[in-house]
């Protein structure tokens, strides 16, 4: 089976889908790499690294498109909404497509995949099981986002993460406070206290208190307590409004006295729970910053403009989406081995494996023979049950 990599076409995109290291083991399991010329060189992976690992060197997209039996991307149309639906008239029915494809966005958009008659794994709803976690791209690319946010921050802010002893004085530490303890928010504390800021965190699931402290940071607590704080694959669930209102009366404090604030929180299929308000913004030292991982979905402070970094009230608020790219050599490297798990368990002696018994196969399936078949998303966008 031949495997096509296209070059990413998101603006600003560096990464790549496949690197060259994972050929070998790609080769051994059948599959024959097809790459688009310069797919991998703003990642530091030049074509003769993919040649000398024996990928073949396509001239253009559409040859990629053309010749691959499975079509590996970060960004597939879906989550990325601005060049992806060119790509739509070079899918083949019955083609395999592997990515983001942001299934709980839009209806049409999702609508317009299947129609196309690909079968498309979305790499997003991998279970959070110990089977799986090889194959998570999603904790991949949050990993990249949590240190990527720190050093934007740090780049951003006025004042020296670290305490210093100088010859003009001791310099304080710098306090940031990350909000959300994800696989980017824990991220974001290590790489916080790795360039020496004081730092501390909170997320409305208590079980992450121990993850917090481990990494040196200290866990905010609040007299409040969220109802079924996670579900079962360990994300954070939605909430009322009032429990929201309570949780930003309770961390305004915390807020007004950090130097750097990162947000993480981001519920899957839903707009991003409102935390730092403008009343809270007013209230921080000017030259603060806010770094928002959330700002794509609408972001979890009132003021932050998606993909722009703005100044309000004296304090820098970023919006940074696809934070990742920034990153690209390793978190190429990391998604690549997580496909090439996901591609050696999909895909047994030449042929996919469609086991539907199997949670892996069944959660990721997105849409085959020009339907959406994946259960959630079909509920969340509000179609009706497939027959079995």
């Amino acid at each position: 089976m031949i495997i096509g990599v296209p070059k990413e076409s998101y603006p600003g995109d560096r990464r790549v889908a496949i690197v060259p290291a994972v050929l070998p083991t790609l080769t051994k399991a059948g599959f024959e790499v097809h790459i688009e010329s310069g797919a991998g060189i703003e990642a530091g992976y030049p074509d003769s690294q993919y040649a000398d690992k024996g990928a073949k060197i396509a001239p253009n997209r559409a040859a990629v498109f053309a010749a691959a039996d499975i079509v590996v991307q970060i960004l597939c149309y879906g989550s990325n909404d601005i060049t992806g639906k060119q790509d739509v008239p070079l899918y083949r029915r019955d083609q395999i497509l592997i990515g983001f494809l942001r299934p709980f966005g839009a209806k049409d958009v999702v609508q317009e995949v299947a129609s196309s008659g690909v079968t498309a794994f979305a790499v997003e709803l991998m279970p959070r099981t110990t089977r799986a976690q090889s194959m998570d791209a999603l904790s991949s690319m949050g990993t990249a986002c949590g240190y990527k946010a720190v050093l934007l921050a740090a780049d951003t802010h006025p004042r020296i993460f670290p305490m210093l002893t100088t010859a003009a004085g001791t310099i304080t530490p710098a306090r940031v406070f990350v909000i959300g303890c994800g696989v980017a928010g824990l991220q974001a504390i290590a790489t916080s206290r790795r360039l020496g800021a004081v730092t501390s965190a909170y997320d409305l699931r208590p079980a992450v208190k121990e993850q917090v402290q481990s990494l040196g940071g200290r866990f905010v607590e609040l007299p409040i307590e969220a109802k079924d704080a996670q579900d079962a694959r360990g994300y954070a669930t939605a909430q009322g409004e009032d429990f929201y209102r309570r949780q930003r009366e309770l961390l305004g404090k915390t807020v007004q006295e950090s130097d750097v604030v990162i947000t993480t929180a981001v519920i899957p299929g839903k707009k991003a729970p409102v935390l730092v308000t403008e009343d809270m913004v007013k209230g921080m030292a000017p030259g603060s910053v806010i770094v928002d991982l959330a700002a794509e979905r609408g972001g979890n402070c009132e003021i932050t403009e998606a993909g722009k970094t703005v100044v309000k009230h004296g304090v820098t608020i970023v919006g940074a989406i696809n934070l990742a790219a920034g990153v690209p050599y390793h978190a190429s490297m990391m998604y690549a081995r997580n496909i090439t798990a996901f591609l050696t368990h999909l895909i047994k002696d030449q042929k996919l494996n469609l086991n539907l018994e199997d949670e892996i196969v069944r959660e990721t399936l997105l849409t085959r023979g020009g339907e959406i078949v994946q259960a959630r998303v079909r509920e969340l966008l509000a179609l009706p049950a497939l027959a079995k």
